[in-house]
């Protein structure tokens, strides 16, 4: 049984997610080693009680459970298969799970790169953005072997109130980007009707009250479109790495001879507002497609 008395928790990826994450593990006890390539990233988590690692190999030498949250599919390969890698440096009974949002393709070849060292790969992306991070409220979908879902369970209670075994290794990612792609759209709909609002003269945060609850209703309606109103697009959720998830939806879906095209306006739209310097913004930026 997972718990703070015989588990190290090593986390790579201390940023506007992994950061909140990390912290929940600490407050519930569990020792903890970080590693980020930006170390201030993690001083806060540092000055809290977590030990930091030079390099991913030394996670790998201390913890016996690793989760990484990264920013793109190639970092996550670096990660855990590089030279300094923690599949590669890894022991044997050690859990190692990827919550970045990556491609089933690698989800499925570190599962089976891990079980040739005797551990065991779970792919584990989460949805909630940084309110549902520090809020400990993230949807968490998870891939790999359910012996291995159910033992690391306690862990993601600590993080997470929705969180679903979706199936073999994979799963989970394949599960993302479903999410990924009904909100790319919803997005959209989003701007509009908060852009609609203004033009029609009526006060948008009062339009909020009537909708949000209705069956228009959805999270980025009810988390994002305030924060469009107000002018603040901090990010939760960077576009560049939405961008990342877009592309990588739209290449599963033509390897299954599916027609997206939602998802591909949706990924047309945010990326020239990347071109015009909004890559660093968060998603609700989209609003900005308008002005």
């Amino acid at each position: 049984m997972i718990s703070p008395e015989n588990t190290v928790v090593g986390f790579v990826g201390t940023g506007v997610m992994g950061k909140s994450m990390a912290r929940h593990l600490l407050k519930a006890g569990y020792p903890l080693v970080v590693y980020t390539r930006t170390k201030e990233k993690a001083f806060d988590l540092l000055e809290s009680g977590a030990e930091w690692a030079e390099t991913p190999l030394e996670v790998a030498q201390k913890a016996n459970v690793i989760i990484t949250i990264v920013g793109y599919p190639a970092d996550v390969e670096e990660v855990y298969l590089g030279g300094n890698g923690i599949i590669t440096n890894g022991k044997e009974n050690t859990y190692v799970i990827d919550m970045t949002t990556s491609t089933p393709t690698l989800a499925k070849r570190l599962y089976e790169e891990a079980a040739k060292k005797g551990m065991q790969a779970l792919d584990a992306p989460v949805s909630g953005g940084d309110i549902g991070a520090k809020e400990a409220k993230l949807s968490i979908m998870v891939g790999g072997d359910r012996e291995a879902f159910l033992a690391i369970e306690p862990i993601f209670n600590l993080l997470g109130t929705n969180i679903v075994y979706q199936g073999k290794a994979g799963s989970g990612q394949h599960t993302k980007m479903c999410n990924q792609i009904a909100i790319a759209s919803n997005m959209i709909g989003v701007c509009e009707a908060v852009v609609y609002a203004e033009k029609a003269g009526l006060d948008p945060k009062t339009v909020l009250q009537s909708i949000s609850s209705g069956a228009a209703g959805s999270w980025s309606l009810s988390n994002l479109a305030p924060r469009m109103i107000d002018g603040n697009f901090e990010p939760g959720f960077y576009i560049k790495h939405f961008i990342k998830d877009m592309n990588i939806a739209l290449q599963e879906a033509e390897a299954m001879d599916m027609m997206t095209p939602g998802l591909a306006l949706a990924k047309k739209m945010y990326a020239e507002l990347a071109e015009k310097g909004e890559e660093s913004s968060g998603t609700q930026a989209l609003y900005k497609y308008w002005q």
